[in-house]
């Protein structure tokens, strides 16, 4: 097996803050809210996050900010749930959610979910068990989760449910792995796993490792590394993680490296982008790789900021 290429991972992470120019850096611009909490999770758990300038990178954070309450992906953009959870995980990764008007942020969040428990991702009214996950992730965090009606949320999640045992985005919807983690996430969250059938699930999302070792998102599709945390921290969740191969999943990731320029790719030889680096570090947490501080499955952020959120320590 081959070795993660921490420095040079690190490397990549900080000059795509820098490459305002460049095509990655355009495409993402409009999200790059998301991106911070991409690179500096990753960061974090390289045991690198002091490479930022944290006041900085706060400062910028607090001007996406929206009157609403809510923030956006950049300076200047409408508010989202999307990018209010990534401001909140952000902050709370450098220890600063002291820096929010909490009131203010929860009371964005609480203002979204509609009438069935479900969420808006925004005031525009798109419904998906994304921004259900988000909300209660984000409220969580914030320690603010009594302001929704949680019940609601967790049947409507319920809802969403599968005959397969999986989760779509809307009552009906695919099973999708990236669903299923928002799902499962949400009733970890809420104590709420026992209305999952956890061996139909855990068989459904164990059935995602494909012959390379990767894992895909759906049935028949090609495996992306980015599922190497959507589906093993459903596993995790669910206490089946054991029923996939964990020694070719770390081939594949690490197959997928770019080991002379930094980043990880969707699939080996693909070009690297941050949201790929984060997931591939991110499943090698989950998957216990030497040297890499371990992430909560539920929470998507390292355990010590977790446990310095609700344990104080």
């Amino acid at each position: 097996m081959g070795e993660l290429a921490v420095e040079k991972h690190v490397e990549y992470i900080l000059a795509v803050e820098k490459r305002k120019d460049s095509f990655e850096s355009v495409v993402m611009d409009h999200l790059r809210l998301n991106g911070a909490y991409w690179g500096l999770t990753t960061l974090d758990l390289l045991g690198k996050l002091d490479s930022v300038n944290a006041d900085e990178v706060i400062s910028w954070i607090m001007k996406c900010q929206h009157e609403s309450g809510g923030f956006a992906g950049n300076i200047g953009h409408d508010p989202h749930i999307l990018y209010t959870l990534s401001a909140v995980q952000v902050l709370a990764l450098f220890n600063k959610l002291d820096v929010l008007n909490i009131d203010k942020v929860a009371t964005y969040i609480t203002g979204l979910q509609n009438e069935d428990g479900s969420f808006s991702g925004d005031m525009w009214g798109e419904v998906d068990t994304r921004f259900s996950y988000i909300a209660i992730c984000c409220l969580s965090i914030l320690r603010c989760l009594d302001k929704i009606n949680v019940e609601k949320a967790v049947n409507y999640i319920v809802s969403c449910k599968n005959l397969d045992g999986g989760f779509g985005c809307t009552p009906g919807g695919e099973s999708h792995a990236g669903q299923i983690f928002c799902c499962v996430g949400a009733l970890a969250i809420t104590g709420s796993l026992h209305h999952v059938d956890k061996d139909l699930l855990g068989w459904w999302l164990c059935e995602r490792q494909v012959k390379s070792g990767g894992l895909n998102g759906r049935p028949e599709k090609l495996p992306d590394v980015c599922y190497s945390w959507w589906v093993l921290s459903s596993l995790i969740m669910i206490d089946r993680v054991h029923w996939i191969d964990k020694e070719k999943l770390f081939r594949f990731i690490l197959d997928c490296q770019d080991v002379e320029n930094g980043g990880i790719s969707d699939r080996p030889d693909d070009a690297v982008d941050i949201f790929h680096t984060y997931f591939g570090v991110a499943g090698l947490s989950l998957l216990e790789y030497p040297g890499l501080k371990a992430i909560d499955p539920a929470y998507a952020l390292p355990v010590d900021v977790v446990n310095r959120i609700f344990f104080g320590r």
